[in-house]
């Protein structure tokens, strides 16, 4: 029997807004709409798919010229929602799939976290992912205190406290603490219900967490952290990791660190998937496919681009000269205290870090990415089969991919997901016929 695959759909957002311009899209009086949602949560469960991941982020873009003026016009990077209460309907017409919920450790306080990620686990009966995060960006970290961002691994030094706290909550009160007793009046029994006392650098939590504990008791946990730091962080409490796209030897190199990481920590490779960011559009043809892709970049305007880039570097773009090389404009955004994974880093691995390159033809690269229009695979539902199939073996068959541009405003790519690429996926034996688990850490277990 071949190794099944997993399949998120992310709908998190649309970098550069390009998508709300289409036909159909839910955008003007009717944003934001629960019928929506509601209906991606209904096609979505139809096609088995695991999990609807939901990133996220809080401020809006502001590096860019010092400015949210230009993240405004266009619709960069929001508005944005808080996905918990929207979670909440999609639950309720629904049954299997799961929900993942990103929070910034950067930011939250590991009691509130544990608190209503425990209420929207008992909501949805044991479906819901924490997606563990820290974030780079000033725009976030300027609406919760912060002048600057704390430094890279400072941020890490947080999150593993985070869920360190957050873990001690869930666990503060025994599964079958409860005991609703009639007769004698008591409603638990005090010695299965316990403060955590915690005392550490960043935080101060007596506990116990004040709730019966839901049925994954600890929510999915996933995590993206692509660098050393983030991986050894990871391997620490991560159920599943999210994998950003890359070459199949880069993908096979992801793995091996990631199980040296696990077996450092003492834990199973085997039980831990990487779920692959990858970007497809399914046609019922490749030329449909193709020129729903050309879309993504039509009329897209160049302040948009550079928004979307500083934004999630956190680095402002407008500074940048007329020539320069990727080596000068990484030092530059080190020293700037933000990050140069993602975009810049690709880009250096692609041209090298000591060619020039016009900003022009830079912005132009950005432009690729920002829409993900660079790395979105149009085809068939047989040709993106084989491209995941390809993938997936490589990489070492543990996992699956989360699937980007079914976006919301584009609930027919979703369909053509469901109808066209699901069914050939079960037709190989790569996906599954129907929900086994009961929650959603069983659905990925299997």
């Amino acid at each position: 029997m071949k190794p099944q695959m997993h399949l998120a759909i992310d709908v998190s957002w649309t970098q550069v807004e390009t998508t709300w311009r289409e036909p159909g899209a839910r955008v003007g009086r009717h944003y934001p709409d629960v019928g929506l949602f509601e209906d991606i949560a209904r096609v979505a469960e139809r096609g088995l798919i695991d999990l609807i991941f939901f990133g996220d982020s809080t401020g809006i873009p502001n590096t860019w010229k010092n400015s949210i003026d230009d993240a405004v016009s266009y619709g960069v990077a929001w508005p944005r929602l808080d996905m918990s209460p929207w979670i909440t309907a999609m639950s309720r017409v629904t049954k299997h799939i799961g929900f993942g919920l990103t929070y910034a450790t950067t930011f939250m306080h590991p009691f509130y976290v544990a608190r209503l990620l425990n209420s929207l686990d008992h909501i949805t009966d044991g479906r819901i992912a924490f997606n563990v995060i820290t974030s780079q960006r000033k725009a976030d970290a300027q609406n919760y205190g912060f002048d600057e961002l704390m430094e890279h691994s400072q941020r890490y030094d947080r999150m593993d406290e985070f869920m360190d706290v957050c873990q001690a909550l869930w666990r503060s009160v025994d599964p079958d603490a409860f005991e609703w007793n009639r007769q004698t009046g008591r409603v638990a029994n005090p010695d299965k219900v316990r403060p955590i006392n915690h005392v550490g650098k960043f935080f101060k939590v007596k506990g116990p967490l004040s709730v019966p504990p839901s049925p994954q008791v600890v929510p999915v946990l996933i995590q993206a952290g692509g660098s050393a730091r983030g991986t050894k962080t990871a391997a620490r409490f991560v159920d599943h990791i999210f994998g950003a796209r890359k070459p199949i030897p880069a993908m096979a190199k992801q793995r091996a660190e990631v199980d040296a990481a696990l077996s450092a920590e003492g834990r199973d490779p085997s039980k831990v998937g990487i779920i692959w960011s990858t970007q497809v559009m399914v046609g019922e043809t490749e030329a449909e496919a193709k020129r729903m892709r050309e879309r993504l970049i039509a009329g897209v305007p160049r302040e948009a681009v550079g928004v979307w880039l500083s934004h999630n570097t956190g680095f402002d773009m407008s500074t940048l000269p007329p020539r320069f090389t990727l080596r000068e404009l990484n030092e530059r955004i080190v020293a700037a205290n933000a990050s140069p994974v993602g975009f810049v880093q690709q880009l250096s691995a692609t041209l090298g870090d000591d060619g020039e390159i016009t900003l022009d033809d830079f912005m132009q690269h950005g432009l690729r990415t920002a829409t993900s229009y660079a790395t979105t695979v149009p085809g068939t539902a047989a040709q993106i089969a084989d491209y995941l199939e390809e993938r997936f073996e490589g990489s070492g068959s543990r996992g699956g991919f989360m699937l980007r541009h079914s976006q919301a405003e584009q609930i027919d790519m979703l369909h053509n997901i469901v109808d066209l690429l699901v069914p050939e996926l079960q037709r190989r034996g790569r996906f599954r016929t129907a929900y086994t688990g009961r929650t959603l850490r069983e659905n990925l277990a299997t």
